[in-house]
């Protein structure tokens, strides 16, 4: 059967790589119309091939001996040879052909026909005018060296070609800090600069310390990589490394990079900073710790002022025991968690930390004050990743969930909701693998599911994303459509983003399919019926005097601004009979309680509520008689 399947690939058509410009010209070259005499033998058996850049010096002589042109300095040339990447730079058609024939150090002498060089039908390459064109004319080429290079911008005015290369796949960039040998030459290999002696060269990458086209190559290295990076003029801007470029065309940059220290800036905005001041073991970021990872920890907190005050430090305060947490579990400031999660065990770093990520929500040391900024030196000794459900029968599986969620339910609690939905968001994930054997366990199983389906709506709701709300209740009620708990919370959703008929209906269908959620369902409607009103007044207001004027005449709405003007009743309001906590209890109970608040979460637009019931609205204002001309 494989032989068959073989012999089908084989007869079926191949398809044929597209014919490139060069080969379209090469294809029009009439036979006899260039000619190559040898004349010093180069090195090597290697020839070059597309993609290598070639480096060549050129003569070119009239049939009797006048030099018409020459990049030697003998000849009255700028003495710098040509780089040239075949496949890439434009080259006339006799060189295209004449010097993939070369070997490294030749010396060649091409008889070239006008229509092989600058007098050829549509040459891509310009010449000054008084060239003889259309003459046939002898080019002398030595072939000084060819090699693979990196291209690195689309016009070639950055290449890079590897000298030996690193280790690791991790590659500097904004704000990393760089270490590295680098000298430069002009293209004529006369030395400009050197920094290979002594102390290596530091700079912090993205703050033009060095030229630009530099700076874009050194972004391709890896530690310990070697390399030659060509830069041409436009990309040699001015900086502390090179103060003066007047008059240099080109420069060949030298580059060993030694190590680069890792800075994050974790935010994006420069308030949280993660400088990396020891490396550790592994590969970043494949050997960081995950979202819910127990990590083990030593670090010393630190005010930012001249003094740089500590307020704790591990291997004092705590008798010298290194802090236990686990990730995702909010047990440490954000920012705290946010940088030890981009470290690798056995690294030390340095974290600088703005107040809103530090203390300012989370228990505040007696010796920080308020809005402080703060530095941690984090080591990361080790971490446990999660234990996966492996080997373990549906009991202990479901043991293990009841811890997750009951983490999840004391963020809820807490506020940090966008944490507590991903507690609830793992376990639906590892469900995936789960298979119930038996009635009693499949029941279990799809009871806790929506539970964790709801919890996750109601950390939606909390967070303002009432679409997504509303498609996590859609998961319950697809497979059980009379789940009152599902009806409520999506009816709540509804509520949030002015869909009001499908909010009264899921209320409507809650009371029918379960008695004892009749009151709230009623408190529901209540809050309903409220903001409809409310929205309808306001609309009132805003479109008030608009159609009263004659043709012609301008007609100003209403000065009530919409978005900022408060709702009429404070939106956290508990609804009738239900006690204050009864939204975070439906999230952390479950299957025990049935009720939420009758409120509808805030709003961030009151044009959101009103435009999915503007067509009743219109009719009620007796809009929907108006005609758009």
């Amino acid at each position: 059967m494989a032989v068959v399947e073989e012999s089908e690939q084989e007869l079926k058509p191949q398809k044929k790589k597209p014919i490139s410009e060069d080969d379209k010209r090469r294809n029009k070259m009439p036979p006899g119309s260039l000619m190559k005499a040898l004349i010093r033998p180069g090195a090597g058996e290697k020839t070059p091939t597309d993609g290598d850049q070639v480096i060549y010096h050129c003569t070119i002589r009239t049939l009797d001996g006048v030099i018409v042109e020459s990049t030697r300095a003998d000849f009255g040339g700028n003495g710098i040879p040509k780089r040239q990447v075949l496949g890439k730079t434009k080259i006339i058609l006799g060189l295209l052909e004449g010097i993939p024939t070369m070997l490294k150090s030749e010396v060649a002498m091409f008889k070239v026909k006008p229509e092989l060089h600058y007098g050829e039908e549509d040459c891509p390459v310009s010449v000054a005018d008084g060239f003889p064109k259309d003459a046939e004319l002898h080019f002398e080429i030595e072939l000084i060296d060819f090699s693979k290079v990196k291209v690195i911008t689309d016009d070639l005015g950055v290449l890079k070609k590897v000298e030996e290369e690193g280790h690791g796949w991790e590659l500097p960039r904004e704000p990393y800090e760089v270490k590295a040998w680098i000298s430069g030459k002009s293209g004529d290999g006369k030395l400009i600069f050197s920094h290979t002696q002594g102390e290596p060269f530091l700079f912090t990458f993205g703050k033009s310390e060095i030229p630009k086209g530099l700076e874009m190559g050194i972004g391709t290295m890896s530690r310990g990589e070697k390399a030659v990076i060509y830069v041409i003029k436009e990309y040699l801007t001015q900086c502390p490394l090179i103060p003066s470029i007047e008059g240099v065309a080109e420069i060949h940059f030298e580059v060993e990079l030694l190590h680069f220290i890792q800075v994050r800036d974790v935010l994006g905005d420069g308030r949280l900073i993660k400088r990396r001041l020891r490396d550790g073991r592994g590969e970043f970021p494949m050997d960081c710790p995950l979202h819910d990872s127990l990590l083990r920890v030593h670090y010393k907190g630190m005010l930012l002022n001249e003094e740089k005050t500590v307020f704790c430090d591990t291997r004092i305060d705590n008798s010298g025991q290194p802090l236990e947490f686990r990730s995702g579990e909010g047990l440490v400031p954000e920012g705290f968690e946010m940088c030890t999660r981009l470290m690798l065990p056995g690294e030390i770093a340095m974290v600088t930390c703005p107040p809103d990520y530090a203390y300012d929500k989370f228990l505040r040391p007696a010796e920080v004050p308020q809005g402080a900024y703060v530095q941690w030196e984090i080591e990361l000794l080790d971490y446990e990743k999660q234990k996966d459900w492996t080997g373990f029968n549906f009991r202990e599986i479901m043991d293990d969930v009841e811890k997750i969620k009951g983490t999840g339910n004391r963020l809820f609690k807490e506020g940090k909701y966008e944490l507590a939905k991903a507690k609830y968001e793992h376990v639906l994930r590892e469900f995936n693998h789960v298979n119930p054997q038996d009635d009693d366990e499949g029941k279990e199983f799809a009871d806790t599911r929506n539970l964790l389906h709801l919890n996750v709506a109601a950390c939606l709701l909390k967070m303002g994303e009432y679409r997504k709300s509303i498609e996590s209740c859609n998961k319950v009620l697809e497979a059980n459509p009379a789940h009152a708990k599902g009806l409520y919370r999506r009816g709540m959703a509804y509520m949030a983003v002015g869909n009001f008929e499908e909010a009264r209906a899921d209320f409507n269908k809650m009371m029918s399919v379960d008695k004892s959620s009749e009151s709230s369902a009623k408190a529901a409607l209540l809050k309903l019926k409220k903001e409809e009103q409310e929205i309808h007044k306001r609309a009132r207001q805003q479109f008030k005097g608009l159609f009263d004027k004659k043709p012609g005449e301008i007609s100003e709405a209403g000065d009530t601004d919409l978005r900022d003007e408060p709702p009429g009743e404070n939106p956290d309001a508990d609804a009738p009979g239900e006690s204050p906590d009864a939204d975070d209890r439906d999230a952390l109970d479950g299957d025990k309680e049935h009720l939420l608040e009758a409120t509808a979460p805030p709003c961030s637009s009151i044009w959101s509520r009103l435009w999915p019931s503007s067509r009743k609205l219109f009719t009620t204002l007796g809009l929907d008689r108006c005609t758009i001309l």
